[in-house]
């Protein structure tokens, strides 16, 4: 197995995420009692298709025994290949670690990707008493000083084995993992990065909770409908829908997403609203009570640091950058200041636009960051002569999967879906399709979970149930999710243009997932540098708009009638529409990012002190601006507490190679099935088995240009 700290998600684009109100934000809970060895699901191999999760056996009550199990299963294997006779190879000792910790992976997998997809208060529970567990269990692996002499051993011998050059690498990986996780540190070291790990893993438990249950405790309450002019019926009724459900009768309930900006606030013609609204957004993580992130984001900052100098390294972005594609702070620190400046002056002639449509209708008033979405439809539709909730009658959700994402995806590649309705799912709104091959063989199962609740973290993302493995004869099993608005009974879920390219995006890594090809679970799908991770994904976005796949999904729901033709073009012409807001507050977040992770222990703010940080980090780096904010404080930036703690750049950076690959789709013809099937070939299949920009170059043979994406944001 790959040694790993167990959290099952991979993350992707976060979406648009307030007074307070209380709420019930979890589901049911299961009363826990003994499990036996016979009744837990855990214990055995899934007797499912493709090995898919047993959702109608697992309980809440299985998880920790086989949690518990699972680790000392685990330790039984990593002590008897450390401790074998025979001398160290590829198979006794590399390949043998891969196929270690089966039950351990099974119940990680499924437990900390319901845990973000559908959680509860009996699962967030057990979330914090495994957390400091699982941070031992993995620091008691990696820092097992016989098994690294092992791994070290098949490392300095690598190449006089005859081995094929993707076992090879999985031995320069391992050796790696092992390096970078302690294995050289004396021991008293090593016993305090023990102490550092497992502190960690409690904070940044912490941290993400109280991210969840304050974007739900801070629903903004309206008193009347009157106030949500502007709204759609729909989503009027939907407000008040929520309000039911927290026992609020005959009021309204505004929910949040994670980000900083809130989809109402393009509509909402109440400006003290939209302030409400966005205040409290703002406001989430630091506003005192039991929420509060502060502290923990301080300390969580203080250990990373004081762990990468225990390392060797400078600071915690430096350790962490080492092992992407970027490598240094210099290279990430100059990309994101060269694209600073042009993305401010491009926002503050947006500013201006906005500011001209606010006095031409004699607003007494400056342009605020609760008018910028506002006004911006109202200059988008002067301009354009577009508003952008013409769209959505055009754009209902299964039309735009199956007509849309998935007739891409056989136009390009061949494959074919067929939706399944006799897997179990954890959630009944989930859906599961069966995905064929070019040549109709099975290839996989893809879950789609879409519709947003109270049980589910904010923003899109992808997980691999079941990762590809020829060393494991596993075929993937892949899931996306997002956060749409559920209608009311009876009404078609009618989708934004952003909601339209998640589905898009998400989509895109999924393929990654069910294409790879590798031989060991290590490389499997989406197993790439961080700062690659993002990018077939973002190539896929571009079928969204491709006329082709564009008029097969956009038509109306009600009458079947095509999207209108004028109507097409304007989507198209306003592409590159408010992108100077767009990249500017990408860019304050991930150079706010940086910032927090290139400080030494003692340069880190303490709690109190984190926000006028923040504050001064994005005026020194020339993007702070008062009408646009960062897509995420650091109080409620659940990126940088998971897997892109200083990696929050990697999809500008990804992007980069997105807008050349998507020059090179245009340049050879576009949607055609041997652009899709060199893709697949070169790239998407190859998981993390081969040197990420060696891929990429295969593919594209050439170096990256990053003129395509200068010309996509306006940025040239």
């Amino acid at each position: 197995m790959k040694i790993k700290l167990f959290t099952g998600i991979l993350i992707c684009v976060l979406f648009l995420g307030g007074c307070v109100v209380p709420t019930n934000n979890t589901a049911v809970t299961a009363e826990t009692k003994p499990v036996s060895k016979t009744d837990n699901p855990f214990y055995q191999e899934s007797t499912l298709y493709f090995k898919y999760p047993h959702f109608d056996k697992i309980n809440n009550e299985h998880y920790t025994p086989a949690f518990e199990k699972g680790m000392a299963d685990h330790m039984t294997e990593i002590n008897a290949i450390a401790d074998q006779a025979d001398a160290p190879t590829l198979d006794n000792t590399i390949i043998a670690l891969e196929k270690s910790g089966e039950l351990l992976d099974r119940v990680s997998t499924v437990f900390f990707s319901l845990s973000s997809a559908n959680t509860n208060d009996e699962i967030e529970k057990i979330r914090s008493e495994m957390a400091p567990k699982l941070s031992a269990h993995r620091d008691q692996i990696l820092l097992n000083g016989k098994l690294f002499e092992r791994v070290r051993t098949i490392y300095e011998n690598r190449n006089d084995f005859g081995l094929d050059a993707q076992s090879i690498r999985l031995i320069e990986k391992y050796h790696t993992d092992f390096v970078r996780s302690g294995a050289k540190l004396s021991d008293d070291e090593k016993e305090r990065l023990k102490e550092i790990n497992s502190e960690m893993a409690v904070l940044q438990t912490t941290f993400s909770q109280n991210v969840l249950k304050e974007v739900n405790a801070l629903a903004v309450v309206v008193d009347s409908r009157e106030e949500l002019d502007g709204l759609s019926d729909a989503a009027i009724e939907a407000a008040a829908n929520e309000a039911k459900s927290r026992e609020m009768e005959g009021k309204f309930v505004l929910t949040l997403r994670n980000t900083s900006g809130q989809p109402p606030m393009s509509s909402l013609t109440n400006r003290t609203l939209r302030e409400r609204i966005h205040k409290t957004s703002l406001s989430r993580g630091s506003r005192g009570g039991e929420f509060d992130n502060r502290e923990a984001l301080s300390q969580v900052l203080k250990l990373r640091a004081e762990r990468a100098q225990l390392m060797g390294y400078d600071n915690h972005a430096a350790y962490s950058l080492e092992n992407q594609t970027a490598q240094t702070t210099k290279a990430v620190n100059e990309r994101l200041a060269g694209l600073a400046p042009p993305a401010v002056a491009n926002a503050n002639r947006e500013a201006a636009d906005l500011q001209k449509m606010i006095d031409a209708e004699g607003g007494n008033f400056s342009l605020a960051s609760w008018d910028w979405d506002f006004y911006t439809e109202k200059v988008r539709a002067d301009r354009y002569n577009f508003d952008a909730s013409q769209l959505r009658p055009y754009l209902e959700m299964d039309n735009v999967l199956q007509n849309g994402v998935f007739f891409a995806a056989t136009e390009l590649f061949g494959i074919t879906f067929k939706e399944r309705f006799d897997f179990p799912v954890y959630q009944e709104d989930v859906r599961v399709f069966e995905v064929f091959d070019k040549d109709g063989s099975p290839l996989a199962l893809f879950l789609a979970d879409f519709y947003a609740r109270s049980s589910k973290r904010g923003g899109a993302w992808m997980n691999a149930y079941v990762p590809q493995s020829k060393l494991k004869g596993n075929k993937p099993v892949i899931a996306n999710h997002q956060n749409v608005t559920k209608p009311p009974e009876g009404e078609p879920t009618l989708l934004t243009f952003d909601e339209v390219i998640t589905m898009f995006h998400e989509f895109g890594h999924t393929l990654h997932g069910m294409f790879s090809d590798v031989n060991y679970p290590y490389f499997s799908g989406t197993s790439v540098p961080r700062d690659f991770v993002e990018y077939p994904s973002q190539v896929n976005e571009m079928w969204a708009t491709w006329p082709e796949v564009l008029k097969n999904y956009a038509v109306h729901h009600e009458s079947g009638e095509p999207m209108p033709e004028e109507l097409l073009d304007k989507v198209l012409a306003t592409q590159k529409f408010n992108q100077g807001f767009a990249t500017t507050e990408y860019l304050a977040a991930s150079l706010l990012d940086q910032a927090l992770h290139q400080l030494t222990p003692e340069q880190v703010p303490s709690g109190d002190d984190i926000i006028p940080f923040e504050a001064d980090a994005l005026k020194a780096a020339g993007v702070a601006m008062d009408a646009i904010p960062p897509r995420y404080r650091s109080t409620y930036f659940s990126h940088i507490i998971g897997g892109y703690s200083a990696g929050y750049y990697s999809y500008i950076w990804s992007e980069v190679l997105d807008a050349d690959t998507v020059e090179w789709f245009k340049e050879n013809g576009g949607l055609k099935r041997e652009n899709g099937d060199h893709f697949r070939k070169t790239l998407l299949s190859r998981g993390g088995s081969e040197d990420a920009m060696l891929i990429f170059k295969d593919f594209r043979g050439a170096e990256p240009n990053i003129q395509p994406l200068l010309d996509r944001r306006g940025l040239n």
